[in-house]
């Protein structure tokens, strides 16, 4: 029986490449492909993949809190990021929101192959050239404790952090996440006073910052 994937990445380019390449694979089909991560949640709820292979920036929603979401919600789908992104930053949050490998875009296929295989087994997959950065991440996570989690922003303000950094307004935020537009004024407002930033220019490079969302 194939493994069904899902891919989600923000470039046709890569899609279309990887979804040539695996489907030459005899026990693997592609089932669908979505450009963002609110789409990539849609899907797995439509179509039930095995897999979704992910990207970590992308519109709408990044690929953590896409992920956070399908793993919570889907018990049988697995994700595995596949990142442009090697910093301790991205790849911590990546597998704390539930990612079962993590893979640089400058592996070889074979890798993404390999991990693909290890997870379907139930196993977890780092690219070699990042296992050095989980590991200096946990020994700083021990030093440091928890001192940052009340600073934390919940699942719903990294949402409309995002969105508001993608300069999408109140109300078409509002009808993306059916609330309504004084629900996310008063969001808003929590996220500037949480973080101390008082004008969307600074909520749009903190949000850069954190992988969030990107400069086109």
């Amino acid at each position: 029986m194939s493994a069904r994937i899902l891919l989600a990445d923000d470039h046709t380019i890569i899609r279309e490449g990887l979804h040539s390449l695996l489907e030459k694979q005899p026990d693997i089909e592609v089932v669908g492909e979505v450009a963002d991560g609110r789409k990539a949640i849609k899907l797995v709820r439509e179509l039930k993949p095995d897999l979704v292979i992910m990207d970590i920036t992308m519109p709408n929603l990044n690929g953590i809190d896409a992920t956070r979401k399908i793993v919570a919600g889907s018990r049988g789908t697995k994700v595995i990021a596949l990142s442009m992104h090697s910093s301790r930053r991205f790849v911590t949050e990546m597998l704390k929101a539930g990612a079962s490998a993590y893979i640089l875009k400058e592996s070889l296929f074979s890798e993404l192959l390999e991990a693909i295989r290890v997870v379907l087994n139930g196993g977890i997959y780092l690219s070699p050239s990042i296992t050095g950065v989980v590991i200096d991440a946990y020994v700083k996570q021990l030093s440091i404790g928890d001192e940052r989690q009340a600073q934390s922003l919940t699942n719903r303000q990294r949402e409309v952090l995002q969105l508001l950094a993608e300069g999408k307004s109140t109300k078409h935020i509002a009808k993306q996440l059916y609330v309504s537009s004084r629900t996310i004024e008063s969001i808003r407002r929590n996220i500037m006073d949480k973080l101390d930033i008082h004008n969307v220019a600074e909520l749009t490079k903190y949000a850069i910052r954190e992988g969030l969302t990107q400069l086109d």
